[in-house]
């Protein structure tokens, strides 16, 4: 017995799967994500500690800082660098003055790597559909062939 192997149709399928994946992690979460982070460009500047890590990138990163003499602790937002910083460690950040409870690493007010991985998901996403629409000749010219 032969072992069974996908067809043509399937990784077709496979491809333009994933390339509907990656477009829709690109235009739904990482181009927000960093659209939100530039929006901080024009908040006010502090000195912070990271108060929590984790994975800075999918937003489980706070800081802590003073506003007027009060502590705040302020998440970091979807997108946010600085995974490799420690508690404790200190970095300059923005926050807007109307909403203390998100603030942005200045390092990421350009758009941090949100905008990296839009990118990169966007350029993996037009490759899987480059890669469908070669797939769709490859299928129709066998089976020209075959008839």
């Amino acid at each position: 017995m032969a072992p069974r192997t996908l067809g043509p149709r399937t990784g077709l399928l496979m491809s333009l799967v994933l390339a509907l994946l990656l477009g829709a992690l690109a235009i739904l979460v990482m181009f927000p994500a960093a659209q939100h982070l530039r929006s901080f460009q024009d908040g006010e500047r502090v000195s912070a500690t990271l108060h929590r890590d984790g994975s800075c990138m999918a937003g489980n990163c706070q800081v802590r800082f003073e506003v007027d003499g009060q502590p705040v602790v302020a998440d970091l937002p979807v997108g946010s660098g600085g995974g490799k910083s420690s508690v404790g460690d200190r970095m300059t950040i923005r926050y807007q003055a109307d909403d203390l409870q998100s603030a942005a690493r200045e390092d990421d007010v350009e758009g941090g790597g949100a905008t990296v991985l839009a990118l990169m998901s966007s350029g993996a996403a037009v490759f899987f559909l480059a890669l469908s629409v070669v797939g769709v000749v490859y299928v129709s010219r066998q089976r020209r062939q075959g008839a």
